[in-house]
């Protein structure tokens, strides 16, 4: 009898998008303009239309959009920037990037999102922002960070690179703060074929000034009225990202279903991430463990593909070091447990069950079920 067909963690090659991605290259080709041309401004438009956003800026990467606005609220040198502990090392490499100072938070046990608390009782008189991260494609509870951003006037950042479409108490995340930030790195929600970036906001002058910084900082060519970067999204990626645009709610909406049928056959000994809210978009669906490894040593034996995000706490990364941290021993336990399955849009139920079984059957093997 075969073996059956290995599951990945994830899938980038193009398939019910392929023909349209194909049209949009060969269009780029054809205009032979590559770079802050019309399918930028074009897919600007679209996706702030699709974020609920009054403006979209294009720029290189998800981290450089973090820079970029807390560059452009003038959030710099000697300032402090709370982040939380749970996340990519680039939330706070992009704080960094601007001039500022990352102040690493604890997380909440059952979200792993930002701790509102921790983050209150770590601002200063030198605080300036808030960056919360929608961990997984799970908002953070903006509510609470709206409370503590107000309290100390605090601009809020927020890191949308794996939240695509998310919302919030049925509001959009990037609406009710200054900016947000997306990636759109090949393997999120939405993504690119190389790298890509957008910052959102509903501020015409901000959004100004982040298509300035940009590109050098220039007013118009040749003028650098300011130090700019060179953080431009291409043309070949806006085309790419215009074609995949009007898939993303159905993609979106096949990611809730899986997610779904994960929670209701996984075995109830394993610990899961609680949705806070049904504008989770799973970007990602980690599970907790203490025997991590093991599962994952099981799985890849009967040719499942996992990963793990993220092992270590921004408190435990040695780029780091230097930064002000406050306890965050709920984010440092999680790294040493986190597994994420596979989840993506052409997993099939079938996928999703077998999974799920090789779990049960790990399970019982070592009485956790």
């Amino acid at each position: 009898m075969n073996a059956p067909a290995p599951i990945p963690f994830i899938d980038l090659r193009p398939a019910e998008d392929d023909a349209a991605v194909r049209e949009a290259i060969d269009r780029v080709l054809v205009r032979g303009w590559f770079v802050l041309g019309p399918e930028v401004e074009a897919f600007e438009r679209e996706f702030a239309a699709a974020s609920s956003a009054a403006f979209a800026v294009g720029v290189g990467t998800g981290t450089d959009a973090i820079t970029l606005a807390l560059r452009a609220l003038d959030i710099g040198a000697g300032d402090e920037v709370i982040v939380p502990a749970m996340t990519a090392g680039y939330t706070a490499l992009a704080v960094i990037a601007a001039g500022a100072i990352p102040v690493i938070v604890d997380v909440e046990t059952d979200t792993l999102t930002i701790n509102a608390a921790a983050a209150a009782a770590a601002v200063t008189s030198r605080t300036r922002a808030i960056v919360p991260v929608h961990l997984y494609g799970q908002p953070a509870d903006m509510e609470a960070i709206r409370l503590v951003a107000a309290r100390h006037s605090l601009a809020i950042v927020e890191d949308c690179c794996q939240a695509h479409l998310a919302t919030e108490r049925g509001v959009a995340v990037g609406r009710q703060s200054e900016a947000a930030a997306f990636s759109f790195y090949p393997t999120k929600n939405l993504g690119a074929l190389g790298d890509g970036g957008a910052v959102i906001t509903g501020d015409e002058a901000l959004a100004s000034r982040v298509r300035r910084l940009r590109n050098g900082g220039q007013q118009v060519r040749a003028q650098h009225v300011e130090a700019g970067v060179n953080s431009r999204l291409d043309d070949l990626q806006a085309a790419v990202l215009r074609a995949r645009l009007p898939l993303l709610a159905e993609w979106t909406n096949r990611r809730r279903v899986r997610a779904a049928r994960y929670r209701q056959l996984l075995p109830p000994s394993l610990r899961t991430i609680r949705e806070r809210d049904p504008g989770h978009v799973y970007h990602l669906f980690p599970v907790l463990v203490a025997e991590r490894d093991a599962l994952q040593a099981h799985l890849a034996s009967a040719g499942i593909d996992t990963m793990v995000h993220y092992p270590m706490a921004l408190t435990r990364q040695p780029a780091f070091a230097a930064f002000a941290a406050h306890d965050c021993s709920v984010a440092v336990d999680a790294g040493a447990e986190l597994l994420s399955l596979p989840l993506f849009p052409r997993l099939t139920d079938a996928d999703i069950v077998r999974v799920a079984d090789e779990i049960g059957a790990f399970a019982k093997g070592h009485h956790l079920a």
